[in-house]
């Protein structure tokens, strides 16, 4: 039974699931050229303005800034208290930006 998932790297395109008999992908390494960003700065940010999003925007994640900035706008900052819960998990568990590129 061939399970369809969707691949981002490819193109957005639904692909069959690997068996343990197709080769594995290549390696690849960042291809960004991009100055890694500083660690301490994402924390900050996430601590500080992280209902908004904002880190997420320094780390180049533009979807879940967005996200964090409309939840906490459209219900009157009351959902700024979860989106800070999540801006914090956020500081504690990313450790790359959106490029793969890891804080320095």
């Amino acid at each position: 039974w061939p399970f369809l998932f969707y691949d981002k790297r490819g193109g957005g395109n639904f692909v069959r699931h690997k068996t343990m008999t197709d080769t594995p992908p290549p390696v690849t390494t960042p291809t960004s050229t991009a100055a890694p960003k500083s660690r301490t700065a994402y924390i900050l940010l996430a601590v500080f303005l992280g209902a908004y999003g904002i880190h997420n925007f320094y780390a180049g994640d533009k979807k879940a800034g967005l996200i964090k900035v409309l939840v906490s706008l459209l219900t009157c900052f009351i959902g700024a208290i979860p989106m800070w819960i999540w801006a914090i998990v956020d500081a504690i568990n990313v450790k790359k930006d959106v490029n793969g590129v890891d804080f320095n």
